[in-house]
């Protein structure tokens, strides 16, 4: 949540600034704001409220010619305070000399701020980030020493930040520091960025290296120097990012969303594409492979996700249960992390997050290191904390998703749960022949997502009649269950329409009280053990006078005079179902949304990557 880029170097670092905000507003788009220093060096701070756009009309009518090779920017998602101009980022100290742009939460500002009142400080914003600039001034006043300043105060905070500061008294110079919120130092041709997120610098520069909480960082037009939490000097290794700016535009889309639920044929085979082991009918997952042993003892499975990466951990749980027979928790990672949660011997933890900086997710890792289990990580972000901090894992290659409804992470996540699945098959009862279908019938998923894509108009004149409704219920069966929450919450983010997804056998249990003429009910219709009593569940919505709108297998007749309208997909092995009743809901869901002309890619009080509690 919430988005900084800065910049050093020899150019203007106005455009670069805004320009890398733009590619970071699905992290926060309350407000946005930037700071530079002008031909005296005095700080100057540019904000305004909403999104981007109006900082870039404000900057333009205010000082078209504004020029700074030195600056720090931010887009924001308010946590601490209003969305207003005062509250927006970068922030001041009282005598205007620095500046400040924060992601995170300090979670003690309101004793910090009583302090800083006993001494004489008056506040102007009601957020917990000027506690934190006014504790840098407050330090700085004493020690006469900025980088001791910023230490102290951070010794003193309690919360995550991820932080960048520029100050009158140097002028060639940015301040940034982390703990809990990502940052990321990025190595350009005589130039140097810290960003939240690659995005922001990936046009400029492949070569970044990757923050440690405790870390500070000193840039200036010579190079950097970074200190760890001892304050010992440092080198960090540095990456190489390997994909090419080209993966976040959007092309000839209208939006992002509608580019990555596209992109899912080529991402999900990106998902398995070289871990297929054919000769043995199995699955190679190299980031797991040091671990195969642990796999094949394995008596007990925790996977633990927030929002849709918990739907795939869900089905995940559907996935290992039928090929491995081995039993599976899945936990909100939220819950996870305060409960104290019980970790039998023999038990592997999963921990799922497209970004890899889940907030949440990274403290039940944590939680589930403590408790002396062996961790494993599947995300989308190469370098990520949660690559870095587990004791292996997968990689989706989902490539860039910006659209805050995450569609295409999603599928990748499933799959490499899929990949899972075989491999833990395999090593127990799963057959050879068995392991072969799997994957055979894996390798053709694309290809069949790509035939769901070709209804793309016929779903949208569906979509149509779901346009104007208030509520949605969402049913499924089996697996088709957590894919049905997948759906409800699609169409609750961008939509903004109350759904719900439930298992369609506990309709009767409550939401029946519900259904009525003015209910669209979409239902995952698969064609198999379930099917006929999915069936009899939709005859009780049809007496209710509920309008059903259902995702069918091809060549379901049955379905087409039962349901109000009837979307047909391919079909497959009941394992790799999700992977394709998916589709239909993401295309409604984003639909949907389109026709009643609302913000499809960055929904209201939504955010891409959750990093604070």
């Amino acid at each position: 949540m919430c988005g900084i880029v800065a910049y050093v170097g020899r150019k203007n670092s106005v455009p670069i600034m805004l320009e890398g905000l733009k590619r970071l507003e699905y992290r926060g788009y309350d407000s946005s704001g930037l700071a530079l220093f002008d031909e005296d060096n005095n700080v100057k701070i540019y904000k305004k409220e909403g999104k981007l756009i109006e900082l870039e009309k404000f900057v333009s009518n205010t000082n078209k010619d504004l020029f700074s090779t030195i600056g720090i920017s931010h887009t924001r998602w308010a946590t601490h305070g209003v969305v207003n101009e005062a509250n927006a980022h970068p922030i001041s100290d009282p005598d205007g000399t620095m500046a400040l742009v924060h992601n995170g939460i300090i979670e003690n500002y309101k004793d910090l701020k009583q302090n800083l009142l006993n001494k004489g400080y008056k506040f102007k914003t009601d957020t917990d980030t000027e506690v934190l600039v006014f504790l840098v001034h407050y330090y700085y006043q004493v020690e006469k020493c900025l980088t001791k300043a910023v230490q102290l105060a951070l010794k003193v905070v309690e919360g995550t930040y991820g932080i960048a500061i520029i100050h009158r008294d140097f002028p060639g110079q940015i301040i940034s520091a982390k703990k809990g919120s990502t940052l990321i130092l990025a190595i350009g041709d005589n130039e140097f960025f810290i960003t939240s997120d690659i995005n922001a610098t990936i046009k400029h520069t492949k070569r970044v290296i990757y923050l440690e909480d405790g870390d500070m960082v000193k840039i200036n037009h010579e190079g950097y120097e970074i200190f760890n939490s001892d304050n010992l000097s440092i080198n960090p290794e540095i990456s190489e990012i390997d994909w090419d700016i080209s993966a976040i535009d959007k092309g000839d889309f209208k939006h992002y969303m509608l580019k990555e639920i596209f992109e899912q044929p080529i991402s999900v085979g990106n998902a398995f594409r070289g871990r297929l082991a054919d000769e043995l009918n199995t699955v190679r997952l190299g980031g797991l492979s040091a671990s195969y042993s642990d796999l094949r003892n394995v008596k007990r499975i925790q996977i633990i996700g927030c929002g849709t990466s918990w739907h795939a951990a869900l089905t995940g749980k559907y996935m290992i249960e039928s090929l491995a027979r081995i039993p599976v928790e899945v936990e909100y990672a939220s819950e996870y992390r305060y409960r104290n949660p019980i970790v039998p011997d023999d038990t592997l933890v999963f921990v799922i997050s497209q970004s890899g900086e889940t907030a949440d997710t990274l403290a039940a890792l944590k939680e589930a290191r403590a408790k002396g289990a062996k961790v494993f990580g599947i995300t989308n972000v190469v370098g990520s904390t949660i690559a870095r901090e587990t004791d292996g894992g997968v990689y989706i290659h989902a490539g860039s998703e910006i659209g805050v409804a995450s569609t295409k992470a999603f599928t990748s996540q499933v799959t490499v749960l899929a990949l899972l699945a075989i491999l833990l098959g395999r090593m127990r009862h799963m057959s050879p022949n068995d392991g072969l279908i799997y994957l055979e019938e894996l390798k053709l998923i694309p290809e069949k997502i790509e035939m769901i894509l070709a209804q793309n108009e016929q779903i949208r004149e569906i979509s149509k009649s779901i346009a104007n409704c208030t509520n949605a219920l969402y049913l499924g069966r089996g697996i088709d269950y957590p894919v049905a929450l997948e759906g409800a919450l699609k169409l609750k983010e961008i939509s903004y329409i109350h759904a719900e997804g439930y298992p369609a056998a506990e309709m009767k249990h409550g939401p029946i009280a519900l259904i009525d003429e003015n209910m669209p009910v979409i239902a995952l219709a698969s064609k198999d053990f379930l099917y006929d009593k999915l069936v009899s569940n939709l005859q009780e919505v049809i007496a209710r006078k509920g309008r059903i709108f259902a995702v069918a297998n091809e060549g379901d007749e049955l379905i087409a005079t039962i349901a109000n309208e009837v979307i047909y997909i391919p079909e497959t092995l009941p394992s790799l179902r999700p992977l394709l009743n998916v589709i239909p809901l993401q295309l409604i869901a984003y639909h949907v949304a389109d026709l009643k002309q609302l913000d499809v890619d960055q929904p209201r009080n939504l955010a891409k990557s959750v990093t604070v509690e």
